[in-house]
């Protein structure tokens, strides 16, 4: 399980100051990202050799709303892994209240953006 630490912005809020609803895919695009770094997956050395992470599906529940200042926490946990593909819940809090759930599949593409199956070395970090 990862954590990672967002802090809302007024840039990230619509009119009624609440966090716009397309934000809480920035945030945890950002927290994936942080997450295969910290396992150390290099993507730009992935990228080098012609294969990319692309997020294939994701389905979002937005529970409450965020607000300009607060400070939220993304967690990222890993709900299954295939050859193929990566299956993550990610959860948006605010304290201990659950703001944002999204269920995010994630897939390796290849050059010319031909599915391809998730590095080796990642699947091993992963099992």
């Amino acid at each position: 399980m990862h954590q990672f630490p967002i802090r809302v912005y007024y840039e990230d809020t619509d009119m009624a100051g609440i966090v716009y609803y397309a934000n809480y895919l920035r945030y945890i695009e950002r927290a994936r990202s942080d997450w295969v770094r910290e396992i150390g997956i290099d993507q730009n050395a992935m990228r080098e050799d012609g294969q990319v992470f692309a997020v294939r599906r994701v389905e979002a529940d937005y529970l409450a709303s965020a607000q300009f200042d607060d400070d939220l926490t993304v967690t990222t946990s890993i709900k299954h892994v295939t050859g193929a593909r990566l299956v993550l819940d990610q959860v948006v809090t605010r304290d201990s209240e659950v703001l944002f759930k999204a269920e995010v599949t994630i897939v390796c593409i290849g050059e010319g953006g031909a599915p391809a199956r998730l590095p080796a070395n990642f699947r091993r970090l992963m099992n």
